[in-house]
Formats: structure tokens, sequence, C-alpha cells
């Protein structure tokens, strides 16, 4: 009774501490006993303003010491434009403090999407080199780039290429276009098995089949259907891991370096009118009568090749030769490695090649040995890409800059169409050619050719020739395959064969004329031996 007389006496303030005071002495004496008696605050997530509190608090997690001391000092990190929406997220740009760069950043980029509470695949910083090299282009997306819809590739349903123009390839992180140019550059591509790596070279493929004056030579030296599209327009197709196939390559470079030494010789016959600059370009490539067409040969897996026991060696080579002298001729070279080492990937290729791109890798030897000496110490880490950023890889070499890049995915009946429309182009400009047309490719090299040749224009009693005389005997003989040709040529042509020109001494009007040649012998002995690898 007197409890009840004292609740109905007592203020409501008093009330409510009462209560309070018996849940909480409840809610102890209540609780489980392997369970908090409150649980930490739930936030739920969701994607809010980026703003330049948020993006100095995640560069002071960095934990550069630089940038720590310019926010105790005050000052040091600034904005010198207002952060925007830009696409399907927000971009900022950063003034870093003194002596902080931009691959300071990049190396960090994990942290730095820790800092700013984002996942990885939405945080992509990238340097403003055109400005200073502490300037900071900071693009933080809405949703994970893995799992954004890829944007389509334009000529999915129609339209045609020119590859002297840039050819469409895939999209950045802002969903932005972005085209490779392959004139005047060769490519590898690089990365882990599954990580997008022959997708990236089927759209290569695809695009310089829509061109239809635009010569293709494809090697899938994996053995699988992946990029069998191109047997509907392509000059040259082989895919198989056997010896056969290999040696099919290797013959392929062979003529690529033969091919090289042709149009050097009609590059020089040209008017320098037309050709001022002494390299192919697209007027130039449309004189049919030339044979400067652009010609593309791509190598899928081409660690088989490289590493192969016997033709791994003159391979890479030829190779090496094809990127240094083919640019400006209209040859490219596009190379494709899932085990980038130096055993597998011969170092001439590695470091000439000079457009890279390199999905995911495990590790800092295979991203250097993909995009180049120091990239991985300066922040281009393809090893920070996930199992689930398939098609995701860096762009080097294509831009200024390297980029992170998404390459656009075309599916097997789909590359089947695009490859029906490339063919019917071909045929419509009369650009039809080799194996696509129902031609037989030939069965030796065009180099090994000119080895009979050599002996043709050169008989038994001559055993030591200068080049020049044999170049113009063999114009004589194939004006249509070795005019113009000069010692020059004949010497980067035969030199993959151990043929090299010696000092050849002539007495001329009662001197000694001393000049480069060649001893039959040598060609003989290559001609005999492969001969009798025939006859066994």
């Amino acid at each position: 009774m007197l409890t009840v007389w004292w609740w109905i006496a007592a203020p409501s303030g008093v009330h409510l501490a009462m209560v309070a005071v018996a849940v909480g002495v409840l809610g102890v004496l209540g609780a489980p006993a392997d369970r908090p008696l409150m649980s930490p605050a739930v936030v739920p997530t969701q994607v809010g303003r980026l703003t330049a509190d948020v993006v100095v608090r995640a560069l002071g997690a960095l934990g550069i010491a630089e940038i720590n001391k310019a926010r105790r000092e005050g000052g040091g990190i600034t904005f010198p434009s207002p952060i925007m929406r830009d696409g399907p997220g927000w971009r900022a740009e950063v003034d870093l403090p003194y002596g902080v760069t931009v691959s300071d950043i990049l190396e960090r980029r994990e942290r730095l999407a820790s800092g700013l509470r984002r996942p990885l695949g939405c945080v992509w910083p990238e340097a403003g080199h055109d400005v200073h090299a502490g300037r900071l282009l900071l693009w933080v997306g809405d949703q994970d780039m893995s799992k954004a819809p890829a944007a389509p590739w334009p000529l999915t349903k129609r339209g045609l290429t020119d590859v002297f123009a840039p050819v469409p390839f895939g999209s950045d992180p802002r969903g932005r276009p972005i085209s490779i140019t392959l004139p005047e550059n060769n490519m590898l591509v690089g990365s882990l098995p599954g990580a997008g790596k022959t997708s990236a070279v089927r759209v290569l493929m695809l695009g310089c089949g829509l061109d239809p004056t635009c010569e293709l030579w494809v090697f899938n030296l994996k053995g699988t259907a992946d990029l069998d599209a191109a047997e509907k327009f392509a000059a040259r197709y082989a895919s198989g891991l056997d010896d056969a196939t290999m040696e099919t390559a290797l013959a392929a470079l062979r003529d690529l370096r033969a091919e090289i030494a042709r149009r050097a010789a009609a590059i020089k016959r040209l008017p320098k009118d037309l050709c001022p600059d002494g390299k192919v370009t697209r007027q130039i490539a449309g004189l049919r009568s030339q044979g400067l067409h652009p010609l593309v040969a791509i190598l899928d897996e081409c660690q088989n090749l490289f590493s192969h026991p016997t033709y791994g060696k003159e391979a890479g080579e030829l190779a090496t030769d094809v990127i240094k002298l083919g640019r400006a001729l209209g040859v490219i070279l596009i190379l494709a490695t899932q085990r980038p080492d130096a055993a597998s990937l011969p170092t001439g290729v590695s470091s000439n090649v000079s457009i890279r791109f390199c999905l995911r890798v495990m590790g800092q030897v295979e991203n250097d040995m993909i995009l180049g000496t120091s990239m991985y110490k300066n922040g281009i880490q393809a090893t920070t890409l996930r199992p689930s950023d398939k098609g995701i890889g860096y762009l080097v070499g294509a831009t200024d800059d390297p980029m992170i890049v998404r390459c656009a995915y075309i599916d097997t009946p789909t590359a089947e169409q695009i490859a029906d429309r490339a063919r019917a182009a071909r045929i419509a400009a009369g650009r039809l050619s080799g194996q696509a047309a129902g031609e037989a490719i030939p069965a030796e090299s065009a180099a090994m050719s000119l080895l009979d040749d050599i002996l043709t224009v050169v008989p038994p009693g001559e055993p030591r020739v200068w080049s020049e005389v044999i170049a113009v005997r063999l114009a004589e003989l194939r004006p249509e395959l070795y005019d113009g040709w000069g010692p020059e040529q004949l010497a980067l042509v035969l030199k993959p064969y151990g043929i090299e020109t010696v000092q050849i001494g002539r007495r001329m009007n009662g001197k000694v004329v001393n000049r480069r040649g060649i001893d039959r012998g040598h060609v003989a002995d290559l001609v005999a031996e492969r001969d009798r690898r025939r006859g066994s």
C-alpha cells in the first residue's frame, strides 16, 4: 500500500528514471553469457557524395609522412577544381603535398579504397602528368567496375574499320570508349589463364578483320576454337599445340621477315612526294600494285612457340626483328601469352613492343615483363586485380599515361556473325585472299624459296659472290619479288638461317675492291639439309 501511494505521489520524471534503472538491471541479469548486451551500430551502406574532407581523410590513412605532416601543419593538400560528377561516379583533382607523387598513391590503392570506404573496384587514381607529378586525378565509381554492365563493342552490329585509325577496344572505369592505334606499333597481351587474354585478342582480330584492306595471319597456339572465326577472312590461320602448327607459325615469322625486306625495297621505289617519310600511310596502303597494305600477324599463346626446344630460339629472333623493323612498313605483330617469363618471352620481344595490355597476374616479375620495367614500382600493379576482374587490365603505350581498361567482350556466336561481315566486305572489295579464299599456303617459307633462287642465279663455278650482284640477278629472275632489293634486304632475310655476309675481294682495274657477299656453299648446305628432312 505504501509503495502504491509513493508511486502516485512521485513526479513523472522519477517514474522514467525508475523504469530505466529497472530495465537496465533486468537486462544485465537476463543477458546470455555468450553474447554482449548491446551490439555495434549498423549503418546501411550507401553511395554518398565524395567531398574534400573524405578525400583528405583517406589520403591521411595511407601512412605517407609528407601527407601527415601537411595535415598537422595545415594546408598541403589542395583541390584546384571542385569535386564533381563524372559519368557513374565522382571525380576529384588533388594537388598533393610537395614531394609526394601520384606513384606513391597508386601503390597504395587498396589502402586508399579502405580510407574512402569503397570497394577496391570503385577506386581508380590516375596521374595528371600534363600538369605536374603531384597532380592526382581520383575517380570513385558508384559501382565496382567488374559488376557494372560492360559497354557494348560499337562494331558488333554494323560498321567497318580503318586500321590506320583507332580501333575500338574497350572502355575505361568511367565507361568512356577506349581505342587502340595499331600502325607503327606492336602489341603484347598477357595474364593468368582465364583472365580474359584471348577475349582481348579476339576483339583486336575482329577489329582488324573489319578493314578489308588489312591482311591477317592468325595462329592459335593452344589448339582451342577461341579464334576460329578468323578462318572466314584471314589469309592464314592455324590452331594447334603440335609441332606441325609450331613449324607453320615459325614459317610465317620467316615470311614476315622476308616481307619486310620486300616492302623496304618497294618503299624506296616510290616517289618522294608520295612517300616523304619513308613509311606506309593510308594513301600508300591503297596502292594495290605495291602490296603495302596493313599486315597483322597474331600469335596467341606465343610462349608455346618461343619455348619450343627446336623452333624457339629462331622464333624469338625473328619476332624481335619483325617488331623492330616492321613498324614503318605496315607490318604489325600482336602477341599474347599466359606465361610471361624470360624463358617463354624473349627479352628482345618484351622490351620492344610499344603497346601492352596486362590483365591479372600473380607477381611483380610477370607484371613488369608485360608492362615494362619499374611499372610495378610506379604503382601500375596488375597483381591487385581480382579473379572477378575478368577482361580488366592495365593498358600501357596506347596513351601518354597507363590506364585501366575493361576490354569489350564478344562471345563466340557474335564473333562468327562479325566474321561473316568481315568476309563479305573483303569479297565486295576484291580483297579476300589466302586460306579464306581457298588458296593453298606455300609449303615452304618465302625465305626458303629465296635460297633456291640464289642457287639458280649463282652457278657452282662462283663459290663467293657479292650481294649486290646476287640482288641484280634475283631481280632479273623474279622482278615481281626482288625488284628493288639491295644488299641490305638480302642480308636481312638470310640472317635467321645463319648465313652472314663476308668481305669478298675482287681485282678491278688493277686494284682490289672489297664488298660484302655470301658463300654459295653455305646456301647449298641449307637446301640439302632441307631436302634431306623432307625425304625422311
